[in-house]
Parts: structure tokens; sequence; C-alpha cells
């Protein structure tokens, strides 16, 4: 087992300049010290129905209104939040796969060490076709080797990569390593687990973290509130 940097083709090169945007990586590190509450108020703006900070305070008062805890924290997370929103719907869309990503990547870094994460990397198994899409996030320590795709909602939940990800943890362990595999959904428990229900792709050795348990990928306990 072994891994690869991905191609360069045009639609990597461009998404590219999305995951340098400042932004994203402004809301990243604002996210991965976030309560849940405060994750789920930059899920909601996100989606982009509304782009007026009020009404955004009125839904949320325990995370924005009088008392809220860390109230600093949760009104970068709405100003940056909103400022995704108020993007065209292409370019909203990849900034928020984007934020996921780098969410992802802060995390686990926290937990496997920043040297060991990597981004946009495919694994190699000898005598197996490599795939055609990389892994949005692996960690490529010898011996703890993971590979994680990210996903900004339930939705994006497929056979497609669920079968990769089965695919090639069952290819490592024949290769006798034992690869994490796992998907981040940037999405509530429930969401998840019924767009599962409705997939017939292997997934029992396949690790979800959603929203209310996205500090585990630092390996720590969820952040309440």
């Amino acid at each position: 087992m072994r891994f690869q940097d991905a191609a360069r083709d045009a639609r990597a090169v461009v998404y590219a300049g999305i995951q340098a945007d400042p932004l994203v990586a402004r809301l990243a590190t604002l996210a991965a010290d976030a309560s849940y509450g405060q994750r789920l108020l930059a899920r909601a703006v996100m989606n982009g129905e509304s782009t007026e900070p009020e009404t955004w305070r009125r839904i949320f008062p325990s995370v924005l209104g009088a008392g809220a805890p860390d109230p600093e924290r949760a009104e970068a997370i709405l100003a940056a939040s909103l400022e995704v929103a108020e993007r065209g719907e292409q370019v909203r869309s990849q900034f928020r796969g984007a934020f996921v990503e780098s969410l992802a990547q802060v995390l686990v870094a926290r937990r496997a060490g920043a040297a060991a994460v990597r981004r946009e990397r495919r694994v190699l198994f000898d005598g197996v076709a490599a795939e055609i899409h990389p892994y949005d996030l692996t960690v490529e320590t010898a011996g703890r080797e993971e590979a994680w795709d990210c996903k900004w909602g339930a939705r994006g939940i497929n056979a497609d990569v669920l079968n990769q990800l089965d695919d090639a943890r069952r290819h490592a362990a024949g290769e006798e390593h034992a690869l994490r595999v796992g998907l981040v959904v940037f999405d509530v428990r429930t969401s998840c687990a019924v767009r599962l229900s409705q997939q017939t792709a292997p997934r029992q050795g396949t690790a979800v973290v959603t929203l209310e348990t996205l500090d585990a990928l630092a390996g720590r306990k969820p952040t309440p509130g």
C-alpha cells in the first residue's frame, strides 16, 4: 500500500484556488473549537437561505443571544458563514466542500500530527487499478494509515463513495495493513442515518463522523452547547 498525489487536471486547479482562499481557513479555524450549536449555526447560514444577520440571531438565540457562551466566536462564525452564503450557488457549494475538508484536516492533525496529514491523495495497491478520484484527507503514518472523504451534507453519501472506501480497506487488509477509512459529514446524525439506510453498499468497516461527533477526529470528547 502506498500513497500518491492526485493528478492536477483543470477541475483540481480551479478547486485548489478555492481551497486556498483565506475565508476557508478562517472558517475552519473558528469551527475547530466551536460548540455543537455554533457548528449547527455555520451549517444553517452557509446553506444560503438568508443573508440577514438578524434572521439568524432570532433563529439561534442560545448561540447568538444575550448570555450565550463564547459570543465572540459565534459572531465571527456568523460573519464568515454569511460571506459564503452571499456567493453564487456553484461557488457556495465549492466553498462549503473546501471548508469541511479544511476543518477535518485541522482536527485530524491535532491527533495524528500535521506532518502526517495530506490532502487530495490516492491510495495504491499492487495489482489493483488506481481509483480515479483521490481521497480528501489521508493520514500517512506507518501502521496508522487513514483515508477520509468529506461531505457537506448527508446527500453526498452514495454507493460510489461507500464502495471506494470499503474497497480500499479490503485491499489494505489483503496486504496486511489496517487502513482506517471513513466519512466526515458536516450534517446531523439523523440525516446521515436516513441516507445510509437507503444504501446497499458495504459500510460496516467505514466510520461516519457527523456534526455531533466531529471532535472525535481530534481524539477528544464532543464539545457541548
